[in-house]
């Protein structure tokens, strides 16, 4: 007979993270595999997705006691509700969160703010009601403010504005039109407009940092009002009642870019003193393990 496993994955924009324990606590499978394709809509389809991947992943005839999931795009209660039924179906006990939900259980705490910044950006918390309270994650395209993609639509604004003024001393439009590989700034506009997709903005926003630690004021603006716009996030889930006295960062520009940590972390001290910074020290899909251990029976 299989031994029963607690199952976590972490559904983010560009990979799936999948952590499988037994029930007194022994890693078997902690992966990271392409999450290209991921879609939460429709749930049926989202949940045959993580399904496959589940099997793709745990040892042949294991069982799974419990499913954790946090995913990108599950930005209602509604929407996670049909995703869990749909996991059900499928034969799974299962829990399911937005991924941004992940990383208060993954920092050991039961309440808090969740804010990523990576791919996309959201703040996550709840009220005292155990209502799950959202702001942000309205895409890269108009949002996702501290996202990578987000980052690098607001870089290039600046740098093209102050082509259109004259200002040609700044460093961005250069790092930007080479990390593009294009020589100009109307190319660079063609360059960043003719493929508006995270997969070709994203890559880019490294060199948004690089530009700010060459001295470049264009980028440290950026980063700076990508810092406070993420603290709004905050502010926004704080005004409607929401719990505790952490925010848990997580998210691939968080953790590899301490200077939006910082701007962030100023912002927040300035509007909320009272919350403590957490940077997550383990991965996301730990608190996704976390939820599925606290349903397990």
């Amino acid at each position: 007979m299989s031994t029963p496993l607690i199952v976590g994955l972490d559904a983010g924009g560009t990979k799936l993270g999948v952590r499988a324990e037994t029930l007194d606590g022994s890693r078997v499978a902690d992966v990271a595999l392409p999450a290209d394709e991921w879609s939460a809509s429709p749930a049926g389809g989202a949940a045959r997705w993580l399904h496959a991947r589940v099997r793709q992943v745990l040892p042949e005839g294991a069982s799974v006691a419990a499913l954790g999931v946090g995913a990108q795009g599950l930005d209602t209660v509604e929407h996670a509700r049909e995703l869990r039924t749909a996991l059900g179906e499928l034969g799974y006990r299962a829990t399911v969160v937005n991924d941004a939900e992940l990383l208060v259980p993954a920092a050991g705490l039961t309440e808090g703010i969740g804010v990523i910044a990576g791919t996309g950006s959201i703040a996550v918390g709840s009220d005292a009601g155990g209502r799950t309270l959202f702001a942000g994650g309205w895409g890269w395209v108009i949002g996702d403010e501290g996202g990578a993609p987000a980052i690098v639509r607001e870089a290039t604004i600046a740098a093209l504005r102050a082509e259109d003024e004259g200002a040609t001393d700044d460093p961005l439009s250069a790092l930007l039109q080479r990390s593009f590989g294009v020589d100009s700034a109307p190319a660079l506009a063609r360059a960043v407009n003719d493929d508006p997709t995270p997969e070709n903005w994203g890559p880019h926003a490294v060199t948004v940092f690089e530009a700010a630690d060459a001295g470049s004021a264009l980028a440290a603006g950026v980063i700076r009002n990508a810092g406070q716009a993420l603290a709004e996030l905050v502010g926004r889930v704080v005004v409607r009642g929401a719990t505790g006295s952490h925010i848990v960062v997580g998210g691939s520009v968080f953790v590899h870019q301490p200077r939006l940590l910082a701007a962030f972390g100023d912002a927040v001290a300035a509007a909320h003193p009272c919350l403590t910074i957490v940077p997550l020290a383990d991965a996301p899909v730990a608190g996704a393990v976390e939820l599925a251990r606290r349903i397990a029976v």
